[in-house]
């Protein structure tokens, strides 16, 4: 069973940065492939971003590209999401997520595909 903690959310500017952080316990962090995802208000969770248990491989929904970016520190049992120009529309909770696959280069988009899911963070991006 794993346990994860996301932390790093908060208000900021358009245009601002965040950095959010997903801290796991109880199981062994590299056995995991890791995203994030989101969810506005009135809206469905969407999937932003998701990594190898590896870390070699990324991938980002195009809402985000070239302004997020996803990683991880196996040795710190952690994965983080950059976050960079913010715009109003990124304003959501957003949830960090685990998937016990046992591919070390396989990066999961899908989020029924996930086993265990953080609390949330509240990121909210004022014009």
């Amino acid at each position: 069973q794993v346990q994860l903690v996301e932390s790093g959310g908060g208000l900021v500017q358009a245009g601002g940065s965040l950095r959010l952080s997903c801290a796991a316990s109880g199981g062994t962090f590299s056995s995991y492939a890791m995203g994030w995802f989101r969810q506005a208000p009135g809206k469905e969770r969407e999937f932003v971003a998701a990594i190898s248990r590896s870390g070699g491989r990324t991938y980002y929904a195009d809402s985000v590209k070239g302004r997020f970016t996803i990683f991880r520190d196996n040795a710190k049992n952690t994965v983080y999401l950059q976050m960079n120009s913010l715009k109003v529309e990124d304003t959501a909770v957003y949830y960090c997520a685990a998937d016990s696959t046992r591919y070390i280069d396989v990066v999961v988009t899908t989020s029924t595909m996930y086993d265990y899911w953080g609390q949330g963070t509240q990121v909210t991006v004022s014009s």
